[in-house]
């Protein structure tokens, strides 16, 4: 028998830790890795893995999100079961709200799953940075006859504050959910590790419809699944949990780690941009078995202009877009957006540098992140005097600057030296 699996992704958190890049995006509209956007990492995991049929639940901040669903994730629409449908917020619970949780979200919506009629519900978040062969995480549901089957990654015991988390037995079915707690059970045979959820579910549909109805008629519940649904199915449900980096991704060797980060802070997002400056990096975006998709963007080359001394076009240990042009610029160790201008003399070291930034003569950036449209003007400064980057700027406990899109000359011209 064919399985049919309907995927659904829940992408209107408002992503407040990452302000000020989410001040006018939703996170998962937030761009990374110089050309795409995070949404791109769960979308890509689900087409690479066979399921076709997406729903994306939207909800704060979604105009960015809905214009690149729209313009880089139509499918010609000759099946009926291939589609990926952006969803705004329906407004559909009594009193006519927000989402109260990720239970509500879904259960607003709960006509598309009887509509579609699937085997089984993927319920997958939005935000994170990851691969995941998900038919992989489906036959492992399929083999232990679950009811539910949690995505949990393996993580040191002393973080276990941080997360929610799974304590199973030896076989891997879930006997209890431990949220932040630091003294939560590690995992059977590690007593090193605890299981973290990802907040990724796979739901026998019969399961998922019963669930949302009892929990929204249930008064006391916060709508949640990790709160709510999860715990109370435990102990009357076969629930299991699906050991993420026994994941393998095609085209990757037989050893490679699964990859997985939480870009939920400015820093943890720096960071995991910054991941793919290795040479050999734990994300590797030239899998063409497991591609990353995006907008197909008509964009020409990147470009690195002038061969003369301190004027020479050159990037070093760094990732560079199309339609970027080093115009006698240096860039190193950064992660540089499209369309973006260095010019003559300019430096740009260990930063983020999104679409459309102009880079002003012999301007110098470091340790920044500059959203898109900024204008740093000739002979600017940013990341080099942390007490005037606060002025004028965001700045981050461990001195990373950010500053926000569509800035004019005139609003980084204190940046000047």
């Amino acid at each position: 028998m064919q399985l049919r699996v309907l995927g659904i992704v829940l992408a209107g958190g408002k992503g407040t830790r990452l302000y000020p890049l989410t001040k006018e995006r939703a996170k998962p509209a937030v761009p990374f890795g110089g050309k795409y956007r995070i949404i791109d990492f769960v979308l890509s995991n689900f087409i690479n893995s066979g399921i076709y049929s997406i729903y994306v639940l939207t909800q704060f901040r979604s105009q960015s999100l809905l214009q690149h669903l729209s313009e880089g994730w139509q499918f010609g629409g000759l099946l009926k079961s291939q589609f990926i449908i952006p969803v705004p917020a329906q407004m559909r619970s009594a009193d006519e709200t927000w989402y109260q949780g990720t239970a509500d979200a879904i259960f607003q919506n709960i006509n598309l799953i009887e509509q579609a009629n699937p085997h089984l519900v993927a319920i997958f978040g939005a935000d994170h940075i990851y691969r995941m062969n998900i038919a992989s995480m489906v036959e492992y549901h399929e083999n232990k006859k679950a009811q539910v089957t949690v995505a949990a990654i393996p993580v040191e015991k002393r973080l276990a504050a941080e997360f929610g988390v799974i304590e199973t037995r030896p076989d891997g079915r879930i006997v209890r959910f431990h949220e932040k707690n630091p003294d939560a059970p590690t995992i059977p045979g590690d007593p090193d590790r605890v299981y973290a959820s990802m907040g990724n579910y796979i739901f026998s549909a019969p399961t998922v419809l019963r669930e949302l109805q009892d929990d929204a008629a249930n008064e006391n519940s916060t709508h949640d699944f990790g709160r709510d649904i999860l715990p109370s199915l435990v102990a009357r449900s076969k629930v299991y949990a699906y050991n993420f980096q026994s994941n393998r991704i095609p085209g990757e060797p037989p050893d490679a780690e699964a990859y997985w980060r939480d870009v939920g802070t400015i820093d943890a997002y720096y960071e995991a941009n910054m991941d793919l400056r290795s040479v050999s990096p734990a994300l590797n975006l030239y899998n063409r078995e497991w591609p990353l998709r995006t907008t197909g963007f008509p964009d020409p080359p990147a470009k690195f202009t002038f061969d003369e001394e301190n004027r020479r076009g050159q990037a070093i240990d760094s990732v560079i877009s199309g339609g970027t042009l080093l115009s006698g610029g240096v860039v190193r160790n950064s992660v540089i957006g499209r369309h973006v201008r260095v010019h003559a003399g300019a430096l740009v070291e260990d930063s983020i540098i999104l679409d459309n930034c102009d880079i002003g003569r012999r301007s110098k950036v470091r340790r920044a992140i500059l959203d898109k449209n900024v204008r740093v003007p000739q002979d600017g400064s940013i990341g080099y005097d942390l007490e005037l980057d606060r002025r004028v700027h965001y700045v981050t406990d461990s001195g990373i600057v950010v500053v926000e899109g569509n800035r004019s000359a005139v609003d980084v011209a204190t940046m000047v030296v």
